[in-house]
């Protein structure tokens, strides 16, 4: 801080009889949060969740209003994708599996960003709006584009099942955790198997994921 600057604060201060003993300690006082600004247009579900979202970043929004997305959030999803790109951030439920699905299908190339379940919980259910900043722009972060299915160096079904990520005890569990390291949310099995090779997470990547979760487990 410019020391002129502090003088002159402390002597605003003074005179309007709010007294600060120190330029410097007022100067601490101050909160600044200097917020990222996103490039991209972000699709969110509704205002609170935009509001949440401009706790902790610059951003422009486009709110779906609810799980039954309509030809005109369509047309806006696909002019934002065109001019600056499209990250969709939806909560972590059935309804926001639903509306990533139909966007996904309605206008292809956009980015996908997910946050923790266990981070999205509230009075009322889970969503974006009970997110922290701190996890919002970790989201943001990692956000990775959906792209064709076919993907030679994703993970087998076979190892995917043996890897207890479908049909046994705890594969929920499982599915969960792995979720949470990767950064790409929750889904049922199939859901979750079609979304690695989707967002192009290579084998090597499942199995340092792996890796990861039996350590956590070893740890525990």
């Amino acid at each position: 801080m410019n020391p002129a600057v502090g003088v002159m604060l402390h002597w605003y201060f003074v005179k309007h009889r709010r007294i600060c003993s120190s330029p410097i300690l007022l100067w601490k006082r101050v909160d600044i949060i200097e917020k990222k600004s996103v490039k991209e247009v972000v699709v969110v579900e509704g205002q609170k969740d935009t509001e949440a979202l401009r706790r902790a970043v610059q951003a422009d929004t486009i709110e779906t209003r609810g799980s039954a997305v309509g030809p005109e959030v369509i047309a806006q999803v696909k002019r934002a994708q065109q001019s600056r790109g499209v990250i969709i951030l939806t909560d972590p439920d059935g309804a926001g599996e639903r509306i990533r699905r139909i966007l996904s299908r309605a206008v292809p190339g956009c980015k996908h960003a997910f946050v923790p379940r266990d981070k999205a919980v509230g009075k009322r259910g889970l969503g974006v709006e009970h997110v922290s900043p701190k996890e919002i722009v970790s989201a943001l972060q990692n956000a990775r584009w959906e792209e064709g299915a076919s993907f030679e160096d994703g993970v087998t079904w076979e190892r995917y099942l043996d890897a207890g990520m479908a049909g046994g005890p705890g594969s929920r569990f499982r599915r969960e955790e792995a979720a949470n390291i990767l950064g790409i949310g929750y889904a049922n099995a199939k859901q979750f198997f079609r979304r690695l090779h989707l967002l192009r997470i290579t084998e090597e990547e499942f199995e340092e994921v792996l890796l990861r979760m039996r350590k956590d487990d070893t740890d525990d």
